[in-house]
């Protein structure tokens, strides 16, 4: 028998399968597995960020040496290809849809940010690609460049008057203002939230080939499905003539869940020319061209009566798009954003606005949380201002507005069900581990180092997104081995060592002997990919339902076996009521293999959730000060999550250590700048501000669960959830300490050189 040892039970810590492969150099990245002698590509992009192109000549580059193709926007269309990208636009506020200008995979006419592609050339060699490239000409006439975050300036598309692409609203107006006209007391306030850069450890990159007839493309993307579907409809082929894969993928962040050009364009070079094509993306191509994330300014009015509730909040955000819709664009800062608009209160008076605006720069779209950090930022920052203004402890102000754990299930004012919660428990957690008694003293000990010193408080919740199905299949394998097929697509987070956990959980079988196969559509049915903090909620799920049914296949098989009447599978093995006859999965399948019951050595299924679960937790962050420089530096890190049932903790509290960092980065060192050209000023590690090690401190990690009810596990999605929460935690704190010099409104990032305008304004004010 193989059963199982104990200590690899789901809600154990066990160390990542995948990390001996990662961390010795023998992963497969996309541009590691790119077949032998695959034809290289390169893009020429934009210079400019917005211009009509009146005239693009590629003769001179097509008899450079070693070149086979130079891709335009004509040549693209000449071969039967749709030079263009599907977007999803939001209804506007009067049921119409939103603005939705095609996006060409090569500018067609005009250019609309730097960065763009213009052309791909396809060579034997990168260094001849890089070559003929700079052989094309083209002329350029300029255009005003539009980059501000408002409506209006100078027109970018026809179908988008004012360069608005949609006004959305949600709630219900009339209600809103009128709790807000009663209000014993209203208190408003606006925020940036700054524009970043993903930069994933992994650029994006992608290869293809023809295998036969049919085409096959290896990105390193959240999902398979979604680019086999898009390039089947662009290459005008049949779903069933292109496969799909990815492979090891080194972070995606959101970033890298959608359709980008090159991808496309790499697929038809293949086709074309019949031969393998690779191009993959350097750091600054990268901060160029991947789809940026946040960029927008948010107000936020909320009423409260004479107790200190929250009787009414009104939101209103404009956000920039960028120069086109992308994927998800339009849904990020209105859809998503509303699902926890209200956050963790009981507030039913609720509206909000979202206004989306096309400029000249990079398209913004998901990064870690699509809309939920942005919309528990405002809130908690809103919060904050309000318990000062009120004059109450935040603490305190937040226990008074939040939904009772009699309330649930919960429907918000945005129409959304939260299935259960305990926020003051939580809340009350925190506050006890990170000893906010002791918050006076450490603050008296940082002034009299010079420093000042804040304390930040942000209490999150964010509802997990995507497709609610997901499928699974077991394979007993010849060798003695068991493939477990996911529909999930891993970038880092720890899918395989996860899996493989409930897989050898639920069958007892040693995890040692399971395989994760996932990212090829031709080896697995279906899946959603990953994204919105879905993955180890559906896929587990799934994985549980298949786990049963291949118990339910086996069980008759193993009673006659035994000889007896019936059998039950407990404690990892099949055993008979009153025997000690007893039968192990793995045995089981090796009976059936030689029965040639072959039928029983692969059982698929496909499970749905009944709803969302609903991550929520408290943040708090201090920060110190310094008086001459203005340097702000993270000191002290506290979080409680409420997760649910947590399945593998080590692995839940290290993607809240990754999520609070991104969150740091955001709020403290990074922030994308343009100039009034459209240029990117930031692209290089030597101008955008990566977090670093001595940016984060030690985080304390603290599980306060209650159980979903909207799932068989019991558990709430983790990956989004630091990164949630990080932003207004920070932002909270950094006002905090500046607080007493006079300073009441402190926006991100707290760079050094921000903060210290601040610290000489808030003195020159002080100087009269």
């Amino acid at each position: 028998m193989n059963q199982m040892p104990a200590k690899f039970g789901l809600n154990e810590s066990v160390r990542r399968t995948e990390d001996p492969r990662l961390l010795t150099g023998r992963g497969e990245y996309v541009d590691d597995t790119a077949p032998t002698g695959a034809l290289r590509a390169f893009v020429l992009r934009s210079p400019v960020a917005h211009a009509e192109i009146a005239a693009l000549d590629v003769t001179g580059a097509e008899g450079m040496p070693g070149v086979h193709a130079v891709l335009t926007a004509a040549a693209v269309e000449a071969a039967g290809v749709e030079n263009d990208l599907p977007t999803s636009p939001v209804r506007n506020r009067d049921g119409s849809r939103g603005a939705d200008p095609r996006r060409p995979l090569l500018a067609k006419g005009r250019v609309r940010f730097v960065g763009e592609a213009v052309a791909m050339v396809i060579a034997d060699t990168l260094d001849q690609a890089r070559d003929a490239a700079e052989a094309i000409e083209v002329e350029f006439e300029d255009l005003p460049a539009k980059v501000d975050v408002a409506p209006g300036g100078a027109g970018i598309h026809d179908e988008a008057p004012d360069n608005v692409a949609y006004r959305y609203a949600k709630g219900d107006e009339d209600a809103c203002e009128a709790a807000l006209a009663g209000a014993a007391r209203v208190v408003e306030l606006t925020v940036d939230d700054n524009r970043i850069i993903c930069a994933s450890l992994e650029p994006r990159g992608a290869w293809a080939e023809m295998e036969g007839e049919r085409l096959h493309v290896c990105v390193n993307s959240q999902g398979v499905w979604g680019p086999k579907a898009q390039l089947a409809a662009s290459l005008g082929m049949e779903a069933d003539a292109v496969r799909v894969t990815t492979v090891d993928v080194g972070g995606g962040f959101g970033m890298k869940g959608m359709m980008y050009p090159e991808t496309v364009l790499v697929g038809h070079a293949a086709r074309a020319l019949g031969r393998p094509v690779r191009w993959m993306s350097d750091r600054s191509e990268a901060m160029l061209s991947d789809n940026a994330g946040r960029d927008l300014v948010c107000t936020a009015k909320l009423g409260f009566d004479a107790g200190n509730r929250l009787v009414a909040y009104r939101m209103d955000n404009v956000a920039n798009l960028g120069a086109y819709n992308s994927g998800y664009a339009q849904n990020i800062q209105s859809e998503l954003f509303s699902k926890v608009m209200p956050g963790t209160y009981d507030v039913q008076a609720c509206f909000m606005t979202s206004t989306g605006v096309f400029t000249n720069t990079t398209q913004v779209d998901a990064y870690r949380g699509a809309g939920r950090p942005e919309a528990i930022y405002v809130l908690e920052r809103a919060m904050d201002h309000a318990a000062r203004e009120l004059g109450v402890d935040p603490f305190e102000l937040r226990r008074t507005c939040f939904i009772r754990p009699d309330q649930f299930p919960y429907l918000s004012a945005t129409g959304e069900t939260y299935d259960v919660g305990d926020f003051a428990r939580v809340l009350g957690r925190a506050e006890a581990e990170g000893d906010v008694a002791g918050f006076a003293a450490r603050r008296a000990e940082s002034e009299a180092r010079g420093k000042l010193r804040g304390l930040g408080l942000c209490y999150y919740i964010e509802s997990i997104l995507g497709d609610p199905s997901e499928t699974a299949e077991v394979e007993f394998t010849e060798d003695g081995r068991v493939n477990l097929y996911v529909g999930t697509q891993s970038n880092g987070q720890g899918h395989e060592t996860v899996y493989k956990q409930f897989l050898a959980n639920d069958l007892g079988i040693d995890i040692a002997r399971i395989d994760v196969v996932q990212g090829d559509s031709d080896r697995i049915a279906k899946g959603g990919g990953t994204g919105g903090s879905r993955s180890v909620t559906t896929q587990g799920t799934a994985n549980r339902g298949t786990a049963e049914k291949v118990i339910e296949r086996f069980t008759p098989f193993v009673a006659e076996l035994l000889e007896v009447g019936e059998v039950a599978f407990e404690e990892g093995v099949f055993r008979a009521p009153d025997s000690n006859r007893v039968m192990d999965m793995m045995e089981a399948a090796a009976e059936a293999r030689m029965a040639g019951r072959t039928e029983l050595l692969r059982t698929r299924e496909t499970t749905e959730l009944p709803g969302r679960s609903y991550p929520n937790g408290c943040h708090l962050c201090e920060v110190e000060i310094d008086r001459e420089t203005g340097q702000l530096d993270v000191v002290r890190y506290t979080v409680a999550d409420d997760f649910g049932n947590l399945m593998n903790p080590m692995l839940a509290e290290g993607q809240v250590h990754g999520g609070v960092a991104q969150g740091i980065g955001q709020a403290v060192t990074e922030h994308v700048v343009y100039d009034a050209d459209g240029q990117l000023l930031t692209a290089s590690f030597m101008d955008y501000g990566m977090p670093r090690a001595v940016a984060v401190p030690m985080i304390a990690f603290h599980s306060e669960p209650v159980p979903s009810t909207a799932n068989v596990l019991g558990m709430k999605g983790c990956g989004e959830a630091g990164t949630v929460g990080a932003m207004a935690a920070v932002g909270n704190a950094a006002l905090d300490a500046l607080w007493p010099l006079g300073i009441r409104r402190a926006d991100m990032p707290f760079t050094p050189a921000r903060v210290w305008a601040m610290l000489r304004d808030a003195e020159a004010v002080a100087a009269g």
